[in-house]
């Protein structure tokens, strides 16, 4: 890092998709400093949840266990219309239970562990890029600062300030409805877990804790709220009577919030050294716990990239890719949330549409294409060749391999967030052609304990976040996407590593 940079990188906005890219950042050798506006976590939770990719992704970095008790549940819905998503392999609808507060104090603790600097307090004003890097202006507790750095990224929310100054920009639909949130106290409400159509609007209503219920809140005709007006509990409750009948004025609320349907996109996720993370880059409907695990995954997809570049390892494409892969992410999860939004909350217009859908999911094909969507375990990323290995541009399936030194599940080789070359036929010239980039990928020797677990692949080559970049055994074609992925092969080095690697901890070669 040059003397005259703060860090490598600065992130801004310490939620769930900052924190998780600082975590991801550290992993990866680089330095990050998170500016966070508040002092301190507000423990409100729109989110209680996130899906079952977004799992995956917490399970790659040995993240899964601090949650505790985790529940997964093969029932969801789309759009309201319930199925059981485990009509496709290794698909549930996701973590349930798990309030946004728990997952970014998870996230938060982690960082620091690895060496995050999180300063709380420190809201961002503007920037200034150049050719070297990024000067952002900040107010701190101490007054105005300006930290210098390679990189920024914005992970700071749907009315992201770094978007705006940044130039980003962010065209879609404006909101047509406003929605409420609340954690009612002191009343006692019956649960309504998958929402409920009323004449008038739809509501939700599930146990939070021991005297605490969630509700939601859809009442037709409702304006969107103004981007700084909080409603009042008692907005929400009489609205809940309206629709309901159910008078829970008598009661109070932890907190409120409120929520629009508001769709919206960047055109690109990274303009020169700024970039966009969670929803900085995407806004849109809730629905299934998708926006905190698709901010999470643009943290994961973008974090090695970015360490690599920093460090100098990164090809000249490499950063390019962060939008290539992420974008028609970002823009087929409005699209599901668009349509789910049309099939739950429409009126009385919208019944033919929800009458349709619940005779489509009565299709396994149907089934297993909505799943897919929901879980976030259909994405393919188009890496090399089309077709070259079903496996290629997906993430490595959760399965077991036995080695020379035991058993062990692939998303615990992806824990120090490296490469991992996956040598499924004890094939030395596979291992031989990645002796090169022994500082950078893993070598792993092993014999699946499932039948048919990678697709018959030979050898697969593994990125950091868990998707596969190339399937085979030709030391050509692996040499070239080792190359492409992971930069130019160390000039010291010639041989196959078998020892342990001190800055991981984990044999290089199993």
């Amino acid at each position: 890092m040059d003397a005259k940079t703060d860090a490598d990188v600065v992130v801004i906005g310490a939620g769930p998709a900052g924190l998780m890219l600082a975590g991801e950042l550290r992993l990866g050798g680089a330095s990050v400093i998170v500016a966070e506006r508040l002092e301190r976590p507000t423990g409100q939770s729109r989110g209680l949840g996130f899906t079952a990719r977004a799992l995956e992704t917490f399970d790659q970095r040995g993240l899964v266990p601090r949650f505790g008790g985790l529940e997964t549940s093969p029932m969801g819905h789309f759009g309201g219309v319930q199925f059981d998503y485990t009509v496709l392999e290794d698909a549930h609808f996701g973590a349930r239970g798990i309030p946004q507060s728990r997952t970014e104090t998870v996230l938060e603790e982690w960082a620091r562990e690895l060496g995050a600097d999180i300063r709380r307090g420190w809201e961002f004003q503007d920037l200034e890029q150049d050719a070297d890097g990024v000067t952002v202006t900040l107010l701190s507790p101490g007054g105005e600062r300006r930290l210098r750095a390679a990189y920024l990224v914005g992970a700071d929310g749907g009315h992201s300030a770094v978007r705006r100054a940044g130039g980003f920009d962010f065209p879609g639909t404006p909101a047509t409805r406003g929605m409420y949130l609340a954690d009612v106290t002191g009343v006692s409400i019956r649960p309504r877990p998958l929402g409920e159509r009323l004449d008038g609007g739809m509501v939700m209503a599930a146990p939070l804790a021991e005297g605490v219920d969630r509700i939601i809140v859809c009442e037709h005709g409702t304006p969107p709220p103004g981007r700084s007006e909080t409603p009042e509990f008692a907005e929400v409750a009489a609205a809940w009577q309206r629709l309901t009948g159910e008078d829970i004025s008598g009661g109070g609320a932890d907190w409120v919030s409120s929520f629009t349907d508001a769709t919206r996109q960047v055109t690109e996720y990274r303009r020169g050294r700024v970039l966009l993370v969670g929803d900085a880059a995407h806004i849109h409907l809730p629905a299934g716990g998708q926006g905190l695990s698709t901010g999470v995954q643009d943290a994961a997809n973008l974090g090695w990239k970015l360490a690599a570049a920093v460090r100098g390892q990164a090809p000249g494409s490499l950063l390019d890719t962060y939008h290539a892969e992420r974008h028609p992410v970002g823009a087929a999860l409005l699209s599901n949330t668009v349509a789910q939004g049309t099939v739950f909350l429409g009126g009385p217009e919208s019944q033919p549409l929800r009458d349709l859908f619940a005779e489509l999911i009565g299709i396994d094909a149907v089934k297993r294409y909505l799943a897919g969507r929901v879980s976030h375990l259909d994405i393919r990323y188009r890496i090399g060749t089309p077709d070259v290995h079903p496996l290629v541009g997906r993430r490595l399936p959760p399965r077991r391999i036995r080695t020379a030194t035991g058993e062990v599940r692939t998303p615990e080789l992806l824990h120090p967030a490296q490469g991992v070359l996956l040598d499924l036929a004890d094939a030395p010239a596979v291992r031989e052609a990645a002796a090169g980039w022994k500082d950078r990928v893993v070598t792993v020797t092993g014999a699946p304990l499932e039948a048919d677990a990678f697709g018959g692949a030979a050898a697969l080559l593994v990125r950091p976040d868990g998707h596969v970049a190339w399937a085979g055994s030709d030391a050509e074609t692996l040499r070239a996407a080792l190359s492409r992925w992971f930069g130019a092969q160390e000039t010291t080095g010639g041989s196959e590593t078998t020892g342990g690697s001190e800055a991981t901890g984990i044999p290089e070669s199993v």
